[in-house]
Formats: structure tokens, C-alpha cells, sequence
């Protein structure tokens, strides 16, 4: 018989792979509960609410990335206070690569699951993660901004959000994109290699002057 941390567990992997593939919306517990083979009564046990279980299954990647992020920004900073929003953007990779550590294409899965919530407006996940790792979002909101002086804030905000945008689009569409760029031009990219391309890019977007128009 499968004590309680096996059970949580497998509850928790279940839920990550269907939020991952379906969305958080169209994941219902009874799936979940079907693919971990528990019962219910189960999930209300170890998480009470399909928002908590949602909570959870991004908690087994926050915890380990946002420290780590952190860590790169600061130590980046200390190097060169004056470091480009490239260099800044460019701290996240290995953060993010070393999740693969973690779980089984752990990077993709997270990536994966930070774009459904944003697609799918999971006001309670903005909760979650502003009350939960604020001290770390603040961290890179101010390394960027500090690296893009000539940006005001409410401009900074939406090519945030923006460059979010971009990240979850690119890994949505990770495989098919990879796979065109092999057919099309002889291109072997992997994982790394496409969160490298679109650095530049989220780079040059985040910092070009407003015109007088924006202004």
C-alpha cells in the first residue's frame, strides 16, 4: 500500500503532466485523480482545492528556480553594475536548464505551466507567486530596469509583459518551431538553444527608446 508522501506525489506528477497538455481549465481532478490512480478524497487530503494542487505543482519548480534567478542576477550585478539587459535576461538560463535536473524536461514542463497561467488569467496564481517569491520578482524588475533607465515604469510594465508574452509563445510552439528550423535551414537547436535566440530579441525589445508618439 503506497503511503501518503508516495501518494502526494504521484497526484502531484499527474497533475503537472495534464496542466502541461490540457491546460489548467480543462484538467479536471477526477483525470487526475484517474491518472495518479487515487480517489478523490486523496486530493481534498494532501491539497484541499484544484487551486491549491495548482499551487503546488508550480511550487516544485518556484521554490528551486527563483532562488537560483536570484542568485545569478546578484551575482551578475556585483560583477558589473552597469551589466546590459542581455546580461541580465542571460542569467536565467542555466536557472532554468537546471530544472531538466529536476524533473524530466523539467524546463519545457515549467515554462509550459507559467504560459497557462498566463493564457488562461489565473488571477490566483498572480497571488500566489507575487505573496509567495515577491522578493524575488522585485529583484529582476529592478536589475531590469536599472538596466533600462530611459523606460518609465508603466512602459516597463507591459514590455514585461510583453517579453512574457514572447517567452510563452516561443515555448508553446518550441517543438514546431525546431522542427522548421531543421527542415527549413539545417538548424539543430535544442531547448538552450532556443531560449539563447530569444534573448537578443526580448532584449532589444524591452530597451528601445519611445518615440515621441509614446511619449
Amino acid at each position: 500500500m503506497a503511503n501518503r508522501s508516495d501518494t502526494k506525489t504521484r497526484i502531484l506528477d499527474a497533475a503537472e503532466k495534464l496542466f502541461a497538455e490540457r491546460g489548467f481549465s480543462e484538467t479536471s481532478l477526477r483525470l487526475i485523480t484517474s491518472k495518479a490512480e487515487v480517489n478523490l478524497a486523496s486530493v481534498n487530503y494532501h491539497f484541499g482545492s484544484k487551486k491549491e494542487l495548482i499551487r503546488a505543482v508550480l511550487a516544485r519548480y518556484l521554490d528551486v528556480f527563483m532562488p537560483a534567478a536570484a542568485n545569478a542576477i546578484v551575482a551578475v550585478r556585483q560583477e558589473n553594475a552597469d551589466a546590459s539587459l542581455d546580461a541580465i535576461f542571460s542569467t536565467l538560463v542555466a536557472p532554468l536548464l537546471d530544472l531538466n535536473q529536476l524533473r524530466a524536461e523539467g524546463t519545457t514542463t515549467f515554462l509550459q505551466l507559467l504560459g497557462r497561467g498566463y493564457i488562461e488569467s489565473q488571477g490566483h496564481l498572480r497571488w500566489f507567486i507575487t505573496t509567495h517569491y515577491g522578493e524575488y520578482l522585485g529583484l529582476f524588475v529592478n536589475a531590469v530596469a536599472e538596466s533600462a533607465p530611459h523606460i518609465p515604469p508603466a512602459e516597463m510594465f507591459w514590455r514585461l509583459h510583453f517579453t512574457l508574452g514572447t517567452v510563452v509563445f516561443t515555448m508553446a510552439s518550441a517543438d514546431a518551431l525546431t522542427e522548421i528550423a531543421e527542415a527549413d535551414f539545417g538548424e539543430h537547436n535544442d531547448i538552450e538553444a532556443v531560449i539563447r535566440k530569444v534573448i537578443p530579441y526580448l532584449s532589444a525589445g524591452v530597451s528601445v527608446p519611445l518615440t515621441k508618439d509614446v511619449i
